[in-house]
């Protein structure tokens, strides 16, 4: 039985550290793979914000991890701190994605809410519903770690309820010093059929190479596609129509929801 995929290539932009389950994925389907990660995960230069969290985490109603990474590093430092899992245990706990709350079971972290939609209004509704409602939310106090640079959308869905958010920094994605943007247009003038993002910053850092029309431009052979609702609203605030978004945020999903698309599109050519 051929492979969705086969003789398809994809171009992925995920972090090279964390590409080689996305990159299985994809080949799973019989897909060629192209690397060029978009980002770096680095580290914070300076935890002085973070650590004074952790310090006052008794000051807080709730825990909203809008990425593994933002889970990852935050029970890093938690950890360095000498602090224990069991000083979350008086906290609520939100997770965007299967993913981030899988990590922080695996930690074990409680986790009371993972929204369906993991944009602002999707995790804010599931929020109001589990407190009982938009007035129950103005009463709450909510630490968000996350990366140093970030979408404002949900804290200020949050703040514009009555709550008190404090967004602190638990990672930094930067772009790669070899992002080279010769080799990226020569990979996609290639025999590239498609390119993903798995987060807004991949999108962010390729358009540093590209002006929103040379980008546009540069992409309108391939399908594009997103892991998730945030990463597509940034895709088209650069001008790029989005073919392809699991309902699931995963990168697993995301390879299935690919394959699944150009299946449809050879029965459609058929």
């Amino acid at each position: 039985m051929t492979q969705p995929l086969a003789g398809r290539t994809i171009v992925i932009t995920r972090a090279a550290e964390q590409a080689p389950d996305f990159v299985a994925a994809l080949e799973s389907y019989g897909a060629k793979v192209l690397s060029c990660p978009t980002i770096e995960i680095q580290p914070l230069e300076n935890y002085e914000r973070l650590d004074e969290a952790l310090d006052h985490l008794y000051g807080y109603d709730w825990l909203i991890f809008t990425s593994v990474n933002g889970a990852e590093f935050f029970l890093r430092r938690f950890k360095e701190q000498n602090h224990s899992i069991s000083d979350l245990d008086e906290l609520k706990v939100c997770a965007i994605g299967e993913v981030t709350a899988n990590k922080l079971r695996d930690e074990h972290v409680h986790v009371d809410v993972v929204p369906t939609h993991s944009n602002a209004e999707g995790v804010f509704a599931a929020m109001s519903e589990y407190v009982g409602g938009n007035e129950q939310i103005g009463a709450l106090n909510i630490l968000i770690p996350r990366a140093a640079s970030g979408r404002d959308q949900l804290p200020k869905s949050l703040g514009a309820a009555g709550a008190r958010v404090d967004l602190v920094p638990t990672y930094r994605t930067v772009a790669p010093a070899d992002l080279d943007r010769g080799r990226l247009s020569a990979m996609l003038a290639g025999s590239a059929d498609c390119i993903a993002f798995t987060s807004s910053s991949t999108v962010k850092n390729l358009a540093l190479l590209f002006d929103t029309h040379d980008l546009s431009g540069s992409l309108q052979s391939l399908a594009i596609a997103c892991i998730g609702e945030v990463t597509a609203a940034t895709a088209r605030e650069y001008g790029l129509k989005v073919d392809i978004q699991p309902a699931q945020t995963s990168v697993n999903e995301l390879a299935r929801a690919i394959a699944d698309y150009f299946t449809t599109t050879m029965t459609n050519d058929k």
